[in-house]
């Protein structure tokens, strides 16, 4: 027999029906609808259509349970955030899209709770945040305790309902992409059910489609993800001829309720915040085996906890193992996990006084649809968002709760990219109308339906958490069975998803027999280290005549060692941000001809051994930066003798570098430049630090830095001892005294911030008493006090009774620094931390023969 092609689209009815539309949603999530009303808000004249599967209020959003990371604590910052998510991505991640994700996801957030979503709060009224794992702060917002999809989910379906911009079409699968003449999207086919307010295959022609479809979870047997999460946005962005990237990254959940050895479908989740209340995991013994594990121990990432799973229950030949929260008591587990709770007893197991059993199941794809940081896939017109798509967000392993972020934010961002390729008019802007489609003469083909369950039992044994080249190839000889069938397949929607299952199966395990080592959320077991020599690279995909075509492409290269990018991402810092200030120092420093000195006057075969030495005393920072600076240029060998943070006297070796002679000393003005500013920067922190010691009050940094500096400059203010304030102009408003001349008045200042910037953190800056009482009555969570005295700051102390978090900036000594830290107030803005901090005087002391 021969085995048919992977369709390159579905066969179907002729379209019966046909609308159109300026921009078409597949998909009624939380990346579905927040594009949508986003939309409707840029273009309240344009008509959005949303087409689901289910019901509005059926996607995969309503069963998250853990909740939204954002940066909401005022002690958070986005850099944290980051360096939390590239380190749960193992290399992979981008940068740029995570920098992203983190500086307008607090933003994207309080627009959705404007939108009316709510979210738990404490006794005061502020927001509850909790932690999850692989988050090293309280960041995550919740909602009904362990109901935070289901809340967002019907604040969303009750604005869209409430928008007469936006038509939905319920009951509805979307078949094929159609395009015109040039190969731009101009709309989608699709089928509507009985239940729907249309009937059979139609039409919708449009210039802008976006896939929200949600997850792929169904391609195996026993998975998280609502019967409807087929893979159908991967499967046409396939067909359609765009590149999907990096699906070997399926994420399992480590704490699925484990129903027995049978139990196939959507399983019930525990969700990680179970284990971030203080929930332990152990075998049947009782024996906690994450403490050895990972240094978060039960926190650690999912894959982590996912794989220490599986390999106690190979170890004790257990079918499952379970999460111990019996002394949470009744009282919590009814308040804070209400949904888990019930389902629980549900399902015959009492939380309060069992351990619950779990077993890691199929949960979140971090690889999609390729897209770039407005949404945009290799096809005009067509978009991806939430999980159908790969943002480069989640790198190797999602981090847990950055999904919804994730919706949330690049939806808004695809909806400007829409609305901004509009031409515009008199009067409001007009869409670019879709060009005409012209028919697709591709092969089409439908896979049996009886092969469904099939295909999820191969990929549940043998591409799961587990996964061999043997196990491999044998779902792949699996899956091309799995095209042939006896008899012909009539189109029907059970034909339609289980050809897309096929298709998705497919490319998911190509892509994991291909990738021969093991990272984040792929376990090769014949393979189970990681390789970033070979494999720091994505695997991209498209499906054509021919099959299935595969393209190796190496991650965004970088200049540092793999160790010091992790630890730079550990400690909040970019990798390729401190890469591209390396880059630029030693531009302006080698120009053409290089370092000439040492080319003329030291062989080009001598090797040396330098020391870094300290010539002060001071706080050493930017040990990790200068590393890579001498690695940059060659160092074969750098070994550190210290931490950064720590004080240091005069003489202290600090590190030692081995090399080729001519390549340390070209490395060593810009390593030492680098070096002696930051530990100068950490060591003046360290001073003031010192001199507020035991007052509660912090000290920290302003915005008075050096162009592309900043980030490290902050970093090395934290190596010190003290806190930073604000990153950019955008994380929060601040209300200085030109704002207020220019407004008319403090209080008229604050209200034209909160109008137009709802939901937005606001400092105010007061130079007089009088003006604090005016900005606590409008609502400022922070004042700062700028050149107050003494006497003054501790009357503005007893004025503000805690109502505020108050700071202290302008005219600051050393000297005065306890004094002023002694009055109550919160914080000491001190500018001169970074930019007047005198260098700490390091030199490199090369060795002698």
């Amino acid at each position: 027999m021969s085995i048919p092609a992977i369709p390159q689209r579905l066969t179907a009815p002729e379209p019966g029906w046909t609308v159109e539309a300026d921009v078409v949603v597949v998909g009624s999530g939380i990346a579905g609808l927040t594009l949508a009303l986003r939309h409707a808000v840029l273009d309240p004249g344009a008509k959005v259509l949303v087409v689901t599967k289910d019901v509005l209020s059926a996607g995969s959003t309503r069963w998250a349970q853990g909740g939204i990371a954002a940066v909401l604590d005022p002690e958070d910052t986005p850099e944290e955030h980051l360096s939390d998510t590239l380190i749960a991505g193992v290399g992979l991640c981008d940068a740029e899209a995570v920098r992203v994700l983190v500086t307008e996801g607090p933003g994207a957030l309080r627009r959705l709770i404007a939108a009316g979503a709510r979210f738990d709060t404490d006794a005061s009224g502020e927001l509850q945040l909790t932690r999850e794992g692989g988050h090293r702060r309280d960041r995550i917002v919740h909602a009904g305790g362990d109901a935070t999809g289901a809340e967002v989910q019907r604040a969303l379906v009750a604005a869209v309902r409430a928008s007469s911009g936006i038509e939905v079409i319920e009951h509805a699968l979307v078949l094929d992409l159609l395009k015109d003449a040039a190969g731009r999207t101009a709309g989608v086919t699709l089928h509507v059910m009985g239940e729907g307010t249309r009937d059979g295959v139609g039409a919708v022609h449009s210039p802008a489609v976006v896939l929200a479809t949600g997850g792929m979870g169904q391609v195996y047997a026993a998975t998280t993800n609502p019967l409807v999460s087929t893979g159908d946005g991967v499967a046409l962005a396939l067909r359609a001829g765009a590149v999907v990237r990096d699906l070997e990254f399926v994420q399992f959940h480590p704490t699925v309720l484990w129903l027995g050895e049978d139990s196939t479908g959507q399983q019930p989740l525990i969700s990680e915040a179970v284990r971030g209340e203080g929930a332990v995991l152990v075998d049947a013994d009782g024996v906690r085996f994450m403490k050895d594990a990972h240094e978060l121990a039960d926190l650690a990432p999912r894959d982590v906890v996912a794989k220490a799973i599986m390999r106690r229950m190979r170890e004790t030949g257990a079918a499952h193992m379970y999460l111990d929260a019996r002394h949470f008591g009744g009282e919590k587990w009814r308040t804070r996990f209400p949904t888990i709770h019930a389902v629980c007893l549900e399902h015959g197991i009492d939380p309060v006084t069992q351990p619950i059993p779990v077993a890691p199941a199929a949960h979140y794809a971090s690889g999609g649809v390729r897209v770039d940081l407005h949404g945009r896939t290799s096809v005009p017109g067509l978009y991806a968002c939430g999980e159908v798509a790969c943002t480069g967000v989640h790198g190797a392993n999602r981090l847990a709760s950055n999904s919804l972020l994730e919706g949330l934010v690049f939806a808004e961002r695809i909806a400007a990219d829409i609305h901004g390729g509009r031409r515009p008019r008199a009067g409001g802007a007009v869409r670019i109308p879709p060009g005409a489609p012209v028919a697709d003469g591709r092969p089409a083909g439908l896979v049996d339906p009886r092969a469904r369950a099939r295909i999820q039992g191969h990929m549940s044994r043998g591409a799961s958490v587990l996964r061999s080249g043997g196990s491999l190839d044998e779902v792949s000889r699996a899956l091309l069975g799995s095209r042939w069938t006896p008899v012909a397949v009539e189109p029907c929607t059970e034909a339609w998803e289980t050809t897309n299952l096929l298709t998705v199966a497919s490319a998911l395990v190509e892509a994991a027999r291909t990738r021969e080592e093991t990272r984040g959320s792929h376990w090769r077991e014949d393979f189970p280290e990681r390789d970033d020599a070979r494999w720091l690279s994505h695997l991209d995909m498209t499906l054509t005549g021919e099959g299935l075509i595969m393209s190796y492409r190496p991650h965004a290269p970088a200049a540092l060692p793999a160790h010091v990018a992790e630890e730079l991402a550990a400690a909040g810092l970019d990798p390729a941000g401190v890469s591209a200030v390396i880059e630029a120092a030693l531009r302006e420093d080698l120009q053409e001809a290089g370092d000439v000195t040492s080319l003329a006057t030291i062989p080009a075969d001598q090797v040396a051994t330098a020391d870094v030495v300290a010539r002060a005393d001071g706080v050493v920072a930017g040990l990790a930066v200068a590393e890579a600076v001498f690695a940059r240029l060659g160092a074969g060998r750098v070994e550190r003798h210290v931490k950064d943070g720590e004080r240091v006297g005069r003489g202290d070796v600090l590190m030692t570098v081995t090399g080729a002679t001519r390549d340390l000393l070209t490395a060593e003005r810009t390593a030492l430049n680098l070096l002696t500013h930051l530990s100068g920067v950490a060591s003046l922190t360290g001073r003031w630090v010192r001199a507020v010691e035991g007052t509660g009050a912090r000290v920290r940094d302003s915005r008075k830095t050096l162009p592309g500096l900043r980030a490290l400059e902050k970093y090395a203010v934290r190596a010190g001892g003290g806190a930073n304030h604000r990153m950019s102009l955008s994380d929060a408003a601040l209300i200085k005294d030109n704002h207020v001349v220019a407004a008319g008045g403090v209080a008229e200042a604050f209200r034209a911030v909160r109008d137009a910037y709802p939901g937005l953190p606001i400092e105010v800056e007061v130079d007089r008493i009088d003006q604090i009482e005016p900005v606590l009555a409008e609502g400022a969570e922070e004042i700062l006090l700028d050149n107050f005295t003494v006497a003054e700051l501790a009357e503005a102390v007893r004025l503000v009774a805690g109502r505020a978090r108050l700071e202290s900036s302008g005219g600051l000594t050393l000297e005065s620094a306890r004094d002023v830290a002694e009055t109550g107030v919160d914080y000491l803005a001190v500018g001169a931390l970074t930019h007047s901090a005198p260098a700490l005087d390091i030199a490199l002391d090369l060795r002698g023969n």
